[in-house]
């Protein structure tokens, strides 16, 4: 009998959230004390409720978005729809309309939408008592709450905080409307995107180097809060599902938790060294703290080794599962003991000194020093490791490979002119990132329109030659009880409205030339030099629109539909002409883009800014020349391969039927001689 809403109840819902927050506040007040972050300072201090207030409601707030995020992965990619909702799942996964909600989803969902308000109140509560916190006042001062209003949108720590709570906000009303399970997809999706700005300003963003820092506490919290939530949601629907179900659902979790600890204990590893320093940081109070968190993540890499190898079997014996629940128990107990900790160390100064910016302009304006001159060999010899942009590459290739390999196991071939692309596309990506286009990117434009060039014209039509979403059909098994798995997510992206709207022709083709004159002319360049999210969401930008315009030209992938092969030449030559005309702009402009930071930034060597940015614009027109010409080519080969399969495919329709249109129409020109309506 399917479950209904009230099967997720919330006795039950509150017993977990509380039980994690009770350990967690324990965790977090022995850390406190341990450290003495929460001791009254000299100067401007705000008082002793905001000093352990702050930190409870950090873990509070950590526990909501967790059970939040947890619950909503849950429910869009492991358990089963209700059985009289998913009998047409097969049809409706091949572009179809979504299936509704219903049963233990849709209660899990719900539950989410309450988890969500609850992690939006802590949110705010954060942001009152982190302004007071650095303004050195108490919440009950005369005028806080005036001052408060004034500063929240000004003050980055504040702002990413408020940014945070509005789209849990989102997430949390979507959660208690939501009826199809594409929208829980979405909100699974939004949920994790709600802790991004939480990263910004985390413990790890005051770093020396704040964009691993950055990019490595983002991942951190995303495989905290996947972790954690997702094993605190299978305790909620343990008693709802039959024991066969839950098997499969908790292998399901299994393996997402397996990469959700992979990317814990790597961004860990990155974080502590930023923050610790050198080994005899770990004998301090802050590294007292670093090794508890070791400890516990150990801990759990050890239980859930125990998990796959034994536990998870005893769940086919619905009576025998016992030892399997103890264990997750106490699991949670130990994750909650490590979300105090790092609440704990977040509070606390570390003992590796920061870096300060000793009067180096571009140290300050970029978050990096300025390099040293670029020469020729610069090219290929200059490196620091983008650790965002080089785990995509390396997870892209590493999914493409293991789909060849799947595919050669069970005797298909792939062919290699399509791995040898993707392969080029992911090393070309690194580089692009990595490299010299990356570090002097920063400073010189003309670096920078060569890192654009190859993120938008090199890289995406490699990627597209490779074929990924064909790949993935062919590898990727299909779900049978109504639930959404990987190939089933990647069918509902590949058939929905939006990609079918972004995904035009003209609408493609315009978002990669016009977004030249909207980016450049406009302060989002500046943006994307002065703050690490404008340069990560410019990178982003950049590739997608390539691959959807890639994708137009010589994309084989099912997708939206693809304009005859003259329409695509004709598109690819307005679009580069526009590209052309840029460079031209360029060339000849004189006055400085993004002046307040290419123009101050003190360069000793090179050309000047200005005649810098005139060679970008010829780095513009000439060197993406061409891409646009093995896009033409590639178009060219897909437009011979195509009238070459049309002949076979007629060649042996007439085989088979002897002909039969050939002669119909001679014998259509015989009646017409006959009637003297054809003749010499």
């Amino acid at each position: 009998m399917p479950a209904t809403p009230a099967d997720v109840s919330p006795p039950r819902l509150a017993g977990t959230a509380g039980t994690l927050a009770v350990v967690g506040l324990v965790a977090v007040v022995a850390g406190l004390l341990l450290t003495g972050a929460a001791a009254a300072t000299l100067v401007a201090d705000p008082g002793t409720a905001t000093r352990w207030g702050l930190p409870v409601a950090r873990v509070l707030t950590d526990v909501a978005s967790s059970l939040t995020i947890g619950l909503l992965v849950l429910a869009a990619v492991a358990l089963p729809a209700a059985p009289d909702r998913h009998r047409t799942a097969s049809a409706r996964s091949q572009g179809g309309a979504s299936p509704e909600l219903g049963g233990l989803t849709l209660a899990v969902v719900r539950a989410a939408s309450a988890t969500g308000f609850a992690w939006v109140a802590g949110s705010m509560v954060v942001v009152v008592l982190s302004y007071a916190q650095l303004a050195g006042v108490s919440p009950s001062s005369p005028g806080f709450t005036s001052q408060l209003g004034q500063f929240v949108t000004q003050i980055d720590l504040l702002r990413s905080l408020l940014i945070s709570a509005l789209v849990a906000m989102v997430v949390a009303t979507g959660a208690m409307v939501a009826t199809r399970q594409a929208t829980t997809g979405w909100l699974a999706v939004l949920s994790v995107g709600a802790l991004l700005p939480v990263a910004l300003t985390g413990h790890a963003a005051g770093s020396s180097d704040h964009e691993l820092a950055v990019d490595s506490l983002a991942f951190h919290l995303v495989g905290v809060a996947v972790w954690v939530g997702g094993l605190a949601a299978l305790t909620l629907v343990r008693g709802r599902l039959a024991p066969t179900q839950l098997a499969v659902v908790v292998r399901r979790y299994s393996a997402l938790a397996l990469s959700c600890f992979v990317a814990v204990a790597g961004s860990g590893v990155v974080n502590a060294w930023l923050r610790v320093g050198t080994w005899r940081g770990l004998a301090t109070a802050y590294g007292v703290l670093v090794l508890v968190k070791t400890a516990a993540l150990v801990a759990l890499g050890a239980a859930g080794a125990a998990h796959r190898r034994r536990t998870i079997a005893l769940l086919d014996r619905s009576d025998d599962a016992k030892g399997f629940w103890r264990l997750v128990t106490g699991e949670l107990v130990v994750m909650a003991i490590a979300i105090g900790a790092a609440v704990a160390l977040a509070s606390s100064a570390p003992p590796n000194v920061e870096a300060t910016t000793d009067g180096d302009v571009a140290l300050a304006l970029t978050g990096y020093p300025m390099p040293g001159p670029l020469h020729a060999s610069t090219w290929f010899t200059a490196w620091r490791a983008d650790l965002l942009w080089t785990t995509v590459a390396a997870v892209l290739l590493g999914l493409y490979l293991t789909g060849v390999v799947r595919l050669a196991r069970r005797g298909d071939r792939w062919s290699l002119l399509r791995t040898v692309p993707w392969v080029l596309g992911c090393v070309v990506l690194v580089w692009a990132t990595s490299g010299a286009p990356a570090i002097y990117g920063r400073v010189l434009f003309s670096s920078h329109m060569m890192g654009h060039m190859f993120l938008s014209m090199v890289v995406p039509p490699l990627l597209v030659l490779g074929a990924p979403v064909t790949l993935a059909m062919r590898t990727l098994a299909a779900r049978r009880d109504g639930s959404r798995g990987p190939r089933e997510w990647l069918l509902t992206a590949v058939h929905s409205r939006f990609l079918a709207v972004v995904g035009h022709p003209l609408v493609a083709a315009g978002l990669f030339a016009g977004s030249l004159i909207a980016f450049y002319y406009s302060p989002l360049f500046a943006l994307s030099l002065r703050t690490h999210t404008g340069h990560v969401l410019m990178h982003v930008h950049f590739l997608l629109v390539g691959y959807l315009f890639a994708s137009v030209l010589i994309g084989v992938d099912p997708g939206p539909a693809r304009p005859p092969y003259p329409m695509r030449f004709l598109l690819l030559f307005a679009t580069m002409a526009f590209h052309a005309f840029f460079g031209v702009t360029l060339i000849e402009g004189t006055q400085l883009l993004a002046p307040d930071v290419l123009g101050v930034l003190g360069r000793t060597w090179g050309s000047s800014p200005i005649v810098d940015q005139q060679y970008g614009g010829a780095v513009a027109w000439g060197v993406g020349e061409i891409p646009t010409l093995l896009l033409g080519l590639g178009i060219a080969v897909a437009w011979v391969r195509s009238d070459d399969r049309d002949s076979r495919r007629h060649d042996r329709q007439a085989d088979r039927d002897g002909d039969a249109e050939l002669t119909a129409y001679n014998e259509h020109l015989a009646r017409l001689a006959e009637q003297g309506q054809v003749g010499p």
